[in-house]
């Protein structure tokens, strides 16, 4: 009887190759994960170096605020001091006025009295010839009115004399007055100036406030910014008649206050910033017990819009709320799309 042969199959080979296989599938997934790595290392160091321009541009930007604050304060305090100086000139003026007025009238006085007595002086130098026996005495009584001339004539010309000193006084008052105002009417523009940078800075902050605000909530068809407003509708963040935020609410006003916050610590120090929350309703009239009127509920979501955002570390100081009820509507026609817009709260960025 013939032997069998047992044949055996070899799987080393698919073996192998299988295993080469993976090995190259691991290799390529190594490459492209370190290739990744790398370009993503680049991407985040371009990046850096962008927030570390920045910063320094910032601290430029904080140090020249700084600086134009100082100026500004100096510029005050001398519309200030000038003010006060014109102020006192004025004063002076009016008293140097009141006094040459009396001095005047003294003169006029002074002036009857003379020709009084030079009338009686003549009629006294007419009767003379006529009465001899009364010579010595006329004569006398002559001599001692024309010693009170004399004397009055000394009188009116010292009054002069001083009615032109007050007159000097009075044109060199007039002359520092127009000088101060004219110092007043140059530190105003200057003023004007240091308050139009100030203007124009807070302006800056605003606009990357609102511009980081737009990349975190989102294009959404219930959020928009309208001139120097960023405006939620209402419903967005509370039920109809109802101030408590709703859990997608809550989340908008922890990612407003996560930017504030960030934004808040690149700002100078001397900009005194404020973020106000206003509530707006429809004019529908409110049906509920807890708010008697739009008013009521107006403020309360701005309320709860405040808490929330300090709840979340922006400082209470920074915060204000104020409610306006139905009493400034975007849109007064009476449709639902109108009152739609109508409903809304509204962040202002602005300086107090």
């Amino acid at each position: 009887m013939a032997r069998r042969t047992r044949r055996t199959i070899d799987i080393w080979p698919g073996f192998v190759d299988a295993l080469a296989t993976l090995v190259m599938v691991i290799v390529f997934v190594l490459m492209v994960f370190v290739l990744a790595q790398y370009f993503l290392g680049q991407a985040l160091s371009g990046r850096q170096r962008a927030l570390d321009d920045l910063g320094r541009e910032m601290a430029v930007m904080a140090e020249k605020l700084n600086l134009q604050i100082t100026t500004n304060a100096a510029l005050q305090a001398d519309v200030a001091r000038l003010t006060s100086e014109v102020q006192s000139s004025r004063s002076e003026k009016q008293r140097i006025e009141s006094w040459a007025a009396g001095l005047s009238q003294d003169v006029a006085a002074l002036i009857a009295l003379k020709d009084e007595l030079e009338a009686k002086i003549a009629a006294l130098d007419k009767s003379l010839g006529d009465k001899d026996g009364q010579l010595t005495s006329e004569r006398k009584v002559s001599d001692e009115a024309r010693a009170q001339v004399a004397l009055l004539n000394r009188q009116i010309e010292a009054i002069k004399q001083e009615l032109a000193r007050v007159a000097a006084a009075l044109d060199a008052s007039e002359v520092r007055d127009k000088e101060q105002k004219t110092q007043i009417a140059d530190l105003g523009k200057r003023l004007n100036v240091a308050l139009a940078g100030k203007v124009e800075e807070l302006q800056k902050y605003r606009s990357e406030f609102f511009g980081r605000l737009r990349k975190v909530l989102g294009d959404r068809p219930g959020i928009r910014i309208e001139g120097d407003r960023f405006v939620f509708q209402s419903e967005l963040l509370f039920d109809t008649g109802s101030a408590e935020l709703g859990l997608d609410g809550i989340e908008q006003v922890r990612q407003l206050a996560v930017t504030l916050k960030d934004i808040s610590k690149s700002m100078p120090k001397g900009v005194n910033w404020v973020l106000r929350v206003d509530g707006h309703t429809d004019k529908r009239p409110i049906i509920s017990g807890r708010y008697p009127s739009n008013w009521e509920l107006s403020t309360a979501r701005a309320i709860m819009v405040v808490r929330t955002l300090s709840a979340n570390g922006v400082p209470k100081d920074r915060l204000a709320a104020a409610g306006f009820g139905e009493f400034q509507p975007i849109d007064a026609a009476d449709t639902d799309a109108a009152y739609a817009k109508n409903r809304r709260i509204e962040i202002r960025f602005d300086q107090r």
